[in-house]
């Protein structure tokens, strides 16, 4: 047997696979050394246009009094905030430099369509000296009309209304993480503004089902890729000032700090990601066993492994994904919810036909719902076995999938016990090598993706 670990954000799970398992991994980057002061370096970098100082300097000169926000990420996304290798307290501290007070300044949480943080989720996730010092955190609500305003319409005709208070700032900073997306191409960059800080029906033509259905709307494709497009035309529109974005290897440790102007900063780090992110893929395998790792809090999050697994499998082939949904809503939003389990019921081609017809009613997060299509085109329903210990019998039949809580005895399922999941995998890898065996006649092919959603198998050319 080999033994291997699924980082599940708050805990790490040891499973067992059979031996002739492959491991399928990126490779290890080098963390930053001193991130703290690399952090700080990074802000005075002039490779991607002019220093934090500069631009503070240029607007307070047009504006004393200036108004600054800086946009960061939900907890939906592991950003390093907090503490001396955090990147946000170094961009308050360059403020509070130039005479920028902590009235002046809005930390503004871009949720997108996500729900907001509660109070306790802020302060675990923020630096305690931002509560200290006084300075406002709000969250973005995408549903509030009175804190929107209209920006315009976009060239593919999308209704553009942004949050109010973002556009009423002088100086407009971003923060967030760069990694790969399985529609956008990447994070980080434009995306805080759009999807982060519009309006839910802004997401419309965004997330829409033209746009998704392009094979350029993937993982780590910036050129000819619509949705970053989109997006970024939202962006220039509403205006950035400035971005200060990380890179992470899969154990959450600095390794890249980019800032300066928007496209040249951005780009920078999906460059960095490259280099590690993509997993060169020499064939498909019968078995991909993966997890959603700190992303998949809950159903909707999970879509991102179940999308980049699909290089690694065989057409009719098995994919086995574990999680720890630790999400208040163990699935997502009810409209989630209700897309997922028509799709469930009426099958991947149907949906797509549905959702790309002109007579469809765009519904929220029906995006995802269209990524989980993109997966089942290429293996049934059932051949996905997915398994959370925290989820409930009553969630499972919303579900696109196998239970994995039927590879437990009676008395073990639906417990909520992370130390299930060895069990699961190791009964469901079990019994479908066995069903390989006898109907095909040979050994199935195993694999492991062992950084879940973060790793991007490429197939080679």
């Amino acid at each position: 047997m080999k033994t291997v670990s699924a980082n599940l954000g708050a805990k790490t799970v040891e499973i067992r696979l059979p031996a002739n398992t492959e491991l399928i991994s990126m490779k290890k980057p080098t963390p930053l050394s001193k991130p703290a002061s690399r952090i700080k370096a990074s802000l005075n970098n002039l490779s991607c246009g002019p220093s934090l100082d500069r631009v503070i300097t240029e607007k307070l000169r047009h504006k004393p009094k200036a108004k600054a926000v800086i946009v960061i990420s939900d907890n939906t996304r592991p950003v390093p905030y907090r503490g001396e290798n955090g990147i946000l307290w170094p961009i308050i501290e360059e403020l509070f430099a130039h005479g920028i007070t902590a009235e002046q300044i809005l930390v503004l949480v871009a949720t997108g369509t996500h729900r907001p943080l509660t109070e306790e989720e802020l302060r675990s996730m923020l630096d305690p000296r931002l509560f200290t010092a006084g300075i406002t955190v709000e969250n973005h609500d995408c549903d509030n009309k009175e804190n929107l305003v209209y920006l315009g319409q976009t060239r593919r005709g999308s209704e553009v209304y942004i949050n109010k208070k973002y556009m009423e700032a002088d100086l407009k900073i971003l923060t967030g993480l760069v990694e790969s997306h399985f529609m956008a191409g990447a994070s980080g960059g434009r995306k805080s503004v759009c999807p982060g800080l519009i309006g839910k029906e802004s997401t419309y033509i965004f997330h829409g089902a033209p746009i998704l259905a392009s094979p350029q709307a993937r993982d780590l494709v910036l050129e000819g890729n619509p949705c970053h497009e989109e997006a970024l035309e939202v962006a220039k529109k509403a205006g950035v000032d400035y971005i200060v974005n990380a890179t992470l290897d899969h154990e959450f440790n600095l390794t890249g700090v980019f800032a300066g102007e928007l496209e040249a900063a951005h780009q920078q780090a999906v460059e960095r990601i490259k280099e590690y992110v993509a997993i060169p893929l020499e064939r498909e395998y019968d078995i991909i066993v993966t997890h959603a790792g700190f992303a998949g809090i809950n159903h909707y999050q999970a879509a991102k492994v179940g999308v980049v697994s699909i290089p690694a499998l065989k057409k009719g082939g098995r994919l086995i994904i574990v999680a720890n949904t630790t999400d208040q809503d163990q699935i997502g939003s009810s409209t989630y919810r209700a897309t997922l389990h028509l799709l469930k019921l009426i099958g991947p081609e149907k949906y797509n036909r549905l959702i790309l017809s002109p007579d469809w009613t765009f519904i929220p997060d029906q995006w995802q719902v269209q990524m989980w299509a993109r997966l089942f085109a290429k293996i049934p329903q059932h051949n996905l076995i997915y398994y959370s210990p925290p989820m409930s019998a009553a969630d499972y039949r919303i579900l696109p999938c196998r239970d994995g809580n039927l590879y437990l005895p009676m008395e073990k399922r639906y417990r909520g016990s992370l130390t299930s999941i060895p069990e699961v995998v190791e009964a469901a890898v079990a019994e479908e090598v066995k069903r390989i065996k006898i109907t095909e006649q040979r050994e199935a092919t195993i694999a492991y993706l062992a950084d879940g959603p973060y790793g991007v198998p490429v197939k080679e050319n």
